[in-house]
């Protein structure tokens, strides 16, 4: 049995860096792993996607419509638009931030009505990413807050993971990457939603 995970984001918000402290993490805990990233236009702000898959025999990493058994979206637009790929019964945890993409920006689409709405319909919890990074010391490390959100859901031990992260951030940052973290995990605790 596997688990697969999508994260899904806008280049520039640290999506692949979670994506790789997860695989990491899992491989810490002897799980087998494998990783898949689409992160085209990534640096010009387009859409970033990663599908992590591990377990104990894991024979594809790519997660297709409705297979995802998490999906963690670093902004509400992607979430939405990678809605289709979680499987019934899946879990959905989305940062509230909202980054309005080109065609958006130039008027040839509008954003989509009610996307916290929508999402919440189909059960996802909505983390306050930025806000939390903010608080722990960093705005940076949103990223981490959703990671650590992501956490409370998989049943990897804690020392795995905040040593997998501090082995991934910058020494200078890696207080405020584990306290952002911690926070994101609590959050979702918090809201009931842990594992």
């Amino acid at each position: 049995m596997s688990v697969k995970v999508l994260l899904c984001g806008v280049g520039g918000q640290g999506t692949i860096l979670a994506a790789h402290v997860l695989a990491q993490t899992a491989l810490r805990c002897g799980q087998q792993v494998k990783v898949s990233e689409i992160h085209g236009m990534a640096q010009r702000g387009g859409a970033v996607t990663t599908d992590v898959a591990f377990g104990e025999n894991v024979e594809s990493m790519v997660c297709g419509p409705g297979t995802a058994d998490i999906v963690v979206s670093f902004e509400l637009i992607e979430a939405l638009r990678n809605l289709p790929l979680m499987r019934d019964q899946g879990r959905l945890i989305a940062s509230d931030e909202l980054i309005k993409p080109a065609s958006v920006l130039t008027g040839r689409q509008a954003v989509p009505r009610d996307v916290v709405g929508r999402l919440q319909d189909v059960g996802a919890v909505i983390v306050p990413a930025r806000s939390t990074a903010v608080e722990a010391g960093t705005a940076k490390a949103s990223n981490m807050v959703m990671l650590g959100a992501l956490s409370a859901l998989l049943s990897f031990e804690m020392p795995a993971w905040e040593e997998t992260v501090c082995a991934f951030v910058p020494e200078r940052t890696r207080e405020a990457n584990i306290d952002a973290f911690r926070a994101g995990r609590a959050f979702l605790i918090e809201k009931g939603a842990a594992l």
